[in-house]
């Protein structure tokens, strides 16, 4: 059986893995399978709407990762999974699930995927998008404000008290871990080259 190509694609908040995550998925369509690490946060149910959004989503503690490392397994052995799915509006797991089907390449998109010993382990490729704190936190007041309906006042305090310093205690520190670090992300052409080449050498095969 022909081996699944798995790519992790790590950086901070903001920093374009989504951009480059996209740009792969367009290229290759229906060899490409992506997991992202978000939807597996640990479900809060228990908690009231005004705890879980003071809850710190940046630490590894949030994420059921043993969970999402089930997950790859399975589809680096050609099964379908159905992966949990994060509601950003309310802070918690939502009670639906979303049918992944396995495919040649498989994306590991997320801020913490290559901090985590069990995911890097389930990588053939670790990229790191790197990208300056200044554009990372502008892209997240954006983000945040119009797509998931935060006030201004809350990005920029949920930034400063958990934020900041777990990119910083977790997130800059994995980039010793890649294999790959892409600058300003999906616009780096040279390095999308690299990795375009790499995924399509495999799917030749």
């Amino acid at each position: 059986m022909k081996k699944v190509l798995t790519v992790g694609i790590a950086g901070g908040s903001g920093s374009g893995k989504s951009t480059i995550t996209d740009i792969l998925r367009k290229r290759f369509s229906n060899s490409v399978a992506v997991i992202n690490h978000d939807d597996y946060y640990k479900a809060h149910h228990n908690l009231s709407y005004e705890e879980r959004s003071k809850t710190n989503y940046d630490s590894p503690d949030a994420f059921d990762t043993s969970l999402m490392v089930e997950h790859l397994h399975k589809l680096q052995n050609f099964e379908a999974v159905d992966c949990p799915v994060y509601d950003y509006m309310i802070h918690d797991r939502s009670d639906k699930t979303r049918r992944i089907e396995p495919a040649e390449v498989l994306l590991i998109d997320g801020i913490l995927v290559l901090a985590e010993p069990e995911l890097r382990e389930c990588m053939d490729i670790k990229l790191f998008v790197d990208t300056d704190a200044d554009i990372r936190i502008l892209r997240r007041i954006k983000r945040d404000v119009q797509q998931r309906k935060r006030t201004l006042d809350s990005v920029i305090n949920q930034y400063l008290t958990t934020v900041k310093p777990m990119h910083e205690a977790y997130v800059e520190p994995s980039k010793k871990f890649a294999d790959i670090i892409i600058p300003e992300g999906g616009y780096n052409l040279i390095a999308m080259e690299i990795v375009e080449q790499r995924i399509l050498s495999h799917l030749k095969k």
